[in-house]
């Protein structure tokens, strides 16, 4: 017999049923509340409202674990490519070898961007933030690409445009950068795979090719991985409303990135680096600054540690500590002051009882940090590169949203303003 929970209103009472998924995570249907009872429920910030049923992200935030598609998070950072893991999200298995190679060929035939794009970039002014111009970009190119607002299109056209966006927002990403130091836009090199041609874009001149570091080309690839996606967090469930409306692949990624870009969401780890700078100008003595963690009075945080959903640790800080030790041994920048200021406090985060006890263990916002840092790229674009990892999430997130035919997202409300009132004139008003 199917489990139900009992609700008793004004002396009725009507059955909920009750859902389970597959990692037995249990949920009360109260998709006919408000019918039966006109009532609705009430959640802030629907921290208890699950909004979807999904196959793509298990989250266990006690237990520390997460999971693409059934596969652990910490296989896949070690074993596969971003690309791999970009095409497991989006179509629910592990590509073989010939999806792959026919997966990655066709983002490399669509890399480059229609060239009024350079036009668009041209009318940014060069203090325009990074992320500003990847969403007004990516938004941009429902315009270039109008059938992608159909309802209506084939498998082949979805396909497409999923394609597309993939290959294009290394581009859009770089050449945002590039405008924003005023420095000429590189075209990319298909030969190279998609984290080493993005890096090529980012860091060549016309002069002077990047030269390809293999542990900076691996870490990243890891940190895009990482990232790929992440539940129904703030940026994934503003694609999945936007798209519940039949807005274009290419509208809801961008209204994601907008999400992604408020600083209480992708702007942590350039929220660490500022914090890192902070301490340096004062004189660099951590301890001042972990007392003042410590004081309940004082406002300073530590920003990158702890975790709003993981309760114990973050699976994939753990993953990335490593690859930000190697990162910063390969280049050398190991003794640098602000990264020994951050050392310093990852030292006290893992041993101090405070923090072990309260579990404010450094998260992946930290590393990621430290590793853009030590790879030279600015700040501004921190939130870019976090982007463009989310974004095989937002794509699937989307893809799976239509294939399941969900209804347009409607949050209602519960009304606290004036009750009904008459119009005064303006001459009779106090």
């Amino acid at each position: 017999m199917a489990e139900t929970a009992d609700l008793t209103l004004d002396g009725k009472t009507i059955s909920l049923p009750v859902i389970e998924g597959t990692e037995h995570e249990k949920a009360f249907d109260i998709g006919k509340l408000r019918d039966q009872t006109g009532y609705v429920t009430y959640d802030p910030g629907y921290k208890n409202t699950g909004a979807t049923k999904s196959a793509i992200t298990f989250l266990d935030g006690e237990e520390g674990i997460l999971r693409y598609r059934g596969y652990p998070i910490e296989q896949l950072a070690e074993q596969a490519s971003f690309l791999e893991v970009a095409y497991l999200l989006i179509y629910g298995t592990l590509p073989t070898q010939a999806e792959f190679d026919a997966f990655r060929y066709k983002i490399s035939q669509h890399t480059l961007v229609p060239e009024d794009v350079r036009k668009i970039l041209d009318g940014f002014p060069s203090s325009a933030h990074p992320m500003g111009i990847l969403g007004s970009i990516v938004c941009s190119l429902t315009a270039f690409y109008p059938q992608s607002i159909s309802p209506q299109m084939s498998a082949e056209e979805l396909d497409l445009n999923i394609v597309r966006l993939i290959a294009k927002i290394t581009t859009i990403a770089a050449w945002s950068y590039k405008n924003s130091v005023g420095h000429p836009f590189i075209y990319p090199r298909n030969e190279l795979d998609y984290t080493a041609n993005f890096l090529y874009m980012l860091f060549s001149y016309p002069t002077e090719e990047y030269k390809q570091n293999p542990v900076v080309v691996s870490a990243l690839n890891k940190l895009f991985i990482l990232h790929a996606d992440h539940e129904q967090n703030c940026s994934t469930s503003t694609v999945r409303l936007v798209g519940s409306s039949n807005a274009s692949l290419y509208g809801s990624v961008s209204a994601g990135i907008n999400a992604l870009w408020g600083p209480l969401h992708g702007g942590a780890n350039q929220e660490v680096i500022e914090m890192l700078e902070a301490i340096e100008r004062d004189g660099g003595d951590t301890s001042k600054f972990i007392a003042k963690a410590k004081d309940k009075n004082d406002s300073f945080r530590l920003m990158g540690f702890g975790h709003r959903v993981y309760k114990n640790f973050d699976p994939r800080a753990k993953i990335i500590k490593k690859a930000a030790d190697e990162v910063l041994q390969a280049l050398g920048v190991q003794d640098s002051p602000l990264l020994k200021i951050a050392k310093e406090l990852e030292e006290a985060a893992l041993t101090d009882q405070y923090f072990v006890d309260r579990k404010l263990y450094p998260n992946v916002d930290f590393y990621s940090g430290i590793i853009y840092k030590a790879m030279g790229i600015p700040t501004e674009m921190f939130t870019v590169l976090f982007a463009i990892g989310r974004l095989p999430g937002w794509i699937a997130q989307w893809k799976e949203l239509r294939e399941n035919k969900e209804p347009i997202g409607r949050p209602r409300q519960i009304y606290t303003g004036e009750t009904e009132r008459n119009y005064v004139p303006m001459a009779e008003r106090a």
